[in-house]
């Protein structure tokens, strides 16, 4: 009875042995696997690490997986080179029609790059000037819808840092071109003094081919080599008027633009004879430099045509006191649209002799 009691206690420690012995090497296995999980965790954080040094555009710490834009990159780690001389995305001729429906609010989608008031820099280089365009206006809101539906896209290619600017004549009197853009020359800087190129364009009036760079050279710029209205000729060999373009130092060389060519008509004239007197020269491009307009020629306002001869002839004595240095007017309002800054000034009306 003695060994069957012993026999039966030995029994059961055998089985409470193993059962520790099944106890210990299951604690064991779940210490093994833990110490193994975090092994994983450890060298999957370390590869994380050594991902994010040898490629900085992934970094795990930003929220939802976003990475640094390609701009704030490149500023930091290589920066911009300056934009080509030839812009490689240009097209060449294009198609330009004046007979689609056109609005604000179409022009204003198709360039969602563009900042409040009509500006724009290339994201990807270094432009080689910051141009100011000068618009001459006054009721004329449906030319201007064609006219920045068509330009905004061009200057983009052609990577042009630029600020649209519309000088719009107050009241009804005659309308003066040439004062209204030497307004435009002073508010623009007032606006940004780095500009350093000014473009004065008629705003009935696009190229037709995006060679054509609007940008400032060596020597006073005249764009519209040739016009739809006048046959894709110069009507003459003197011809500077629809869109040309200046250095900020050869506009004040020439005292900007005469303020007593009241009507259409012979200011153009005059601002070619202070470049020449002034030593320099037009130039041009070449048969890129056409333009299309959705309107037929301008005439002259008759009280002009009567004296802009005289006028003309005279300009060497002229030049020196007419023109930014005697330039008066009074600002109206300045309003940044989305496409375009628009500048109303009041510029006075003409001498008795010429009022209409």
């Amino acid at each position: 009875m003695t060994r069957l009691l012993l026999g039966v206690t030995l029994e059961r420690i055998c089985k409470a042995v193993l059962l520790l012995c099944l106890l210990h090497f299951l604690i064991i296995m779940i210490l093994y696997f833990d110490v193994y999980a975090q092994h994983l965790d450890f060298f999957s954080r370390f590869n994380a690490r050594n991902a994010s040094r040898a490629h900085p555009f992934f970094n795990s710490s930003r929220p939802n997986g976003t990475v640094p834009s390609y701009a704030n990159q490149s500023a930091t780690e290589k920066p911009l080179q300056t934009c080509q001389e030839t812009p490689p995305g240009l097209v060449g001729r294009l198609l330009i029609e004046f007979s689609s429906p056109m609005s604000m609010e179409r022009v204003q989608r198709e360039n969602p790059d563009v900042r409040q008031g009509g500006k724009y820099t290339p994201p990807d280089c270094l432009p080689r000037q910051k141009v100011a365009i000068l618009i001459p206006f006054r009721h004329r809101e449906h030319h201007l819808k064609y006219w920045l539906h068509y330009l905004h896209p061009i200057l983009r290619r052609q990577k042009v840092a630029y600020g649209i600017y519309i000088i719009n004549q107050f009241g009804e009197d005659t309308f003066n071109r040439a004062k209204l853009l030497n307004v435009g020359f002073l508010e623009a800087l007032k606006d940004d003094e780095e500009y350093d190129c000014f473009i004065f364009s008629d705003v009935d009036l696009v190229p037709m081919d995006d060679r054509n760079l609007y940008r400032c050279y060596e020597q006073p710029r005249h764009f519209a080599v040739g016009m739809d209205k006048f046959g894709f000729r110069l009507p003459y060999a003197g011809y500077f008027g629809g869109v040309s373009g200046l250095s900020k130092s050869q506009f004040l060389k020439i005292n900007g633009f005469p303020n007593e060519y009241w009507g259409w008509g012979g200011e153009d004239d005059d601002i070619f004879n202070r470049i020449s007197l002034n030593g320099m020269k037009v130039s041009r491009p070449d048969m890129s430099g056409t333009m299309a307009g959705p309107s037929g020629p301008t005439l002259a306002h008759p009280a002009a045509v009567s004296t802009r001869f005289t006028k003309i002839q005279n300009t060497k004595m002229t030049m020196k006191r007419d023109g930014i240095s005697s330039l008066q007017y009074r600002l109206v309002e300045v309003s940044r649209q989305p496409m375009y800054t628009n500048i109303t000034v009041e510029i006075g009306r003409p001498p008795p002799r010429l009022a209409r």
